[in-house]
């Protein structure tokens, strides 16, 4: 492996913004190919922090930072990539659900669905039924992926479900589910995949894509 990908792994994975910035800049100049910069580099870098993270050895905020650095790279690279390059997993709708303001899980879902190919349309946090249907209609998705940290917002979810069967959008995507208060079992009662952390969201929605592929 190149050493500037080394370097690029190490930053992403220490949270330096202005290292990967400065590194990513310096790989181009060298005229290494941006999607081995993007793929050897930044990615492998992330999914370095991802596993550290499954196992523990990283916590919400050094991820977060990690996903930001990585995140800088991605937009020096994006001038130098085909559109393809950048997302070619799949397409997701992100959100948190209405009366739920919780951001910080979502967040990091979305940098790692990001990191690893997907093109993610993050719609914010207390985001209703119809904002949801309503973007599904526009940006077509593999996947509708819906945060909750409130009890009393999981309702949201099932409702969402609920709309897109009676618009049947329900059979073209996936629903995604995950958060403090929800488990499998609720996310199977109302024909959805819970994914427990931000790690298994990436693992749940490569198995889900690429069974839709087949």
């Amino acid at each position: 492996m190149s050493k500037i990908f080394k370097k690029i792994i190490e930053a992403v994975g220490e949270g330096e913004l202005d290292d990967v910035l400065e590194l990513v800049e310096e790989a181009l100049e060298d005229e290494e190919n941006p999607q081995d910069i993007l793929n050897k580099g930044l990615v492998a870098g992330m999914n370095i922090v991802g596993d550290l993270f499954k196992e523990g050895e990283l916590f919400v905020p050094e991820v977060l930072m990690s996903a930001k650095a990585m995140d800088a790279g991605m937009e020096v690279l994006k001038p130098h990539l085909n559109e393809s390059d950048v997302s070619n997993s799949g397409k997701i709708i992100f959100c948190t659900v209405l009366g739920d303001l919780h951001d910080i899980g979502k967040k990091l879902c979305v940098m790692l669905l990001q990191g690893a190919g997907y093109e993610v349309i993050d719609l914010g946090v207390d985001i209703g039924v119809q904002q949801i249907v309503e973007a599904v209609k526009e940006h077509k998705p593999d996947i509708v992926a819906m945060s909750a940290m409130l009890t009393t917002t999981m309702t949201t979810m099932n409702e969402t479900v609920t709309a897109l069967k009676k618009e049947n959008l329900y059979d073209d995507l996936f629903v995604m589910v995950g958060g403090a208060p929800l488990s499998q079992d609720y996310a199977k009662g109302i024909d959805s995949y819970y994914s427990e952390d931000a790690v298994t969201a990436v693992e749940l929605a490569d198995r889900l894509v690429q069974s839709k592929a087949m």
